[in-house]
């Protein structure tokens, strides 16, 4: 694989959104030329587009594990895939009022599920432990027949933790309880297998997995009741309506066909790469720790707790080095709260804010790995010299009082 240190630098934040891969761009360029013709249409310019639609649906299945190719409906994109499966479900079962989710979801699901509290659903938030993993006892008991949907994330896009969604489906199949997953982390990084599961729905975005940003899919189980979302046409045998996105789809048909042949790779090369990074993070810099399950993590991610300083602060440094990577926190102009995830993991308020992301690909090498692993640092001690909660060569006594203004 070549590197992503080109001009631009080293690219370091791949669960964000990766780079189309050059045999993924070749693959669609000709669905914005040559091959234009609605896939819907009757006629030979709409007849080979449409037989294009088919490959791609017949490679996101062997992705997926699929039964049918059927099973798989073109989306814009994760957000509206999550948003379909959650909203048919409900709409669906109408006497079900309940649904189940987690405190760490990505906010396609939880801004979601928030606005359906205001309409009157009650929604459960399972709730997890340091490492980020989740309580199987809680989720069990709160399986009724009250519940319409559980959506719970396969891979956590911060910490890298992985969910264990196949018991978790197998026990709501047993609960007569609907089971989607937001799969956009885990499709491309990890086997699936499908049709051996007991998921009725599942999310994915291409832009997680080397395709173009706006196009996504929900795969939908054989026989699970179901409403659309956008109403229209018959497109998606009428369970999407919109002309399709060709190029999009035809690129992420060859993006899953690359994925599925560099599977192996993830899980060895990629994991070595992201083991090295955080051995020689942890050796050179005092004062810091990984977040998330360190036995059951996305290959690729790699989320570091620095102690005393902001990583927003080493984001910026970092970049200036020419290092793109993401902080866990969601600071904003006159907020410092970080991020959901680390606040629910209850990462210590000191380490919290320092959290950041250094997600790899199959793009990336170890000689940009160990450029990264010199580069840290000198970044971490120049900030830490500017730190309020640090004095000298050590964090000041009670760093967590230090800014704690009393008023009078």
């Amino acid at each position: 694989m070549s590197g992503t240190d080109t001009a631009e630098g080293i690219y370091l934040d791949n669960n964000a959104t990766t780079m189309v891969a050059p045999e993924v761009v070749e693959e669609m360029l000709p669905y914005f030329t040559e091959q234009f013709g609605n896939p819907s249409s009757l006629h030979q310019f709409g007849d080979k587009v449409g037989r294009a639609l088919k490959k791609a649906r017949k490679q996101v299945q062997t992705l997926l594990g699929a039964e049918y190719d059927s099973e798989i409906i073109f989306t814009s994109c994760g957000t509206e895939s999550d948003s379909t499966a959650i909203l048919s479900a409900l709409k669906a079962q109408p006497d079900r009022k309940e649904i189940i989710t987690t405190v760490v979801e990505h906010p396609a699901v939880l801004t979601l599920c928030e606005h359906l509290e205001k309409e009157g659903y009650k929604v459960h938030y399972l709730k997890v432990d340091s490492k980020g993993r989740l309580d199987i006892q809680e989720y069990y008991k709160l399986l009724s027949d009250n519940v319409a949907i559980v959506s719970v994330m396969w891979a956590n896009n911060e910490s890298g933790t992985l969910f264990p969604v196949e018991e978790m489906a197998e026990l709501a199949r047993q609960a007569g309880v609907l089971f989607h997953t937001d799969a956009v982390q885990a499709v491309g990084k990890l086997p699936i297998n499908l049709k051996d599961t007991c998921i009725d729905m599942l999310s994915l975005s291409g832009h997680k997995l080397h395709a173009p940003k706006g196009i996504g899919v929900l795969y939908l189980r054989r026989g699970v009741r179901f409403r659309p979302l956008l109403r229209g046409g018959h497109q998606e045998r009428g369970r999407r309506a919109g002309t399709e996105n060709a190029a999009s789809i035809v690129a992420l048909g060859k993006a899953c066909e690359m994925a599925m042949e560099a599977m192996e790779y993830e899980k060895s090369s990629v994991k070595a790469m992201r083991d090295r990074l955080e051995q020689g993070i942890l050796e050179k810099v005092n004062h810091c720790f990984v977040t998330g399950d360190p036995n059951n993590r996305l290959p690729n991610t790699c989320n570091i707790a620095f102690e005393y300083i902001e990583g927003e602060a080493i984001l910026l440094l970092l970049n200036k080095m020419g290092i793109a990577a993401s902080s866990g926190s969601a600071c904003t102009s006159g907020s410092l709260e970080p991020s959901h995830v680390m606040r629910a993991m209850d990462i210590p308020f000191t380490a919290a804010h320092g959290s950041v992301r250094l997600s790899l690909s199959r793009y990336n090498t170890m000689e940009e790995i160990e450029r990264v692993i010199d580069a840290m640092p000198p970044i971490v001690a120049q900030l830490r010299q500017l730190s309020p909660y640090w004095s000298g060569d050590g964090p000041v006594e009670e760093p967590e009082k230090a800014f704690a203004p009393s008023y009078a």
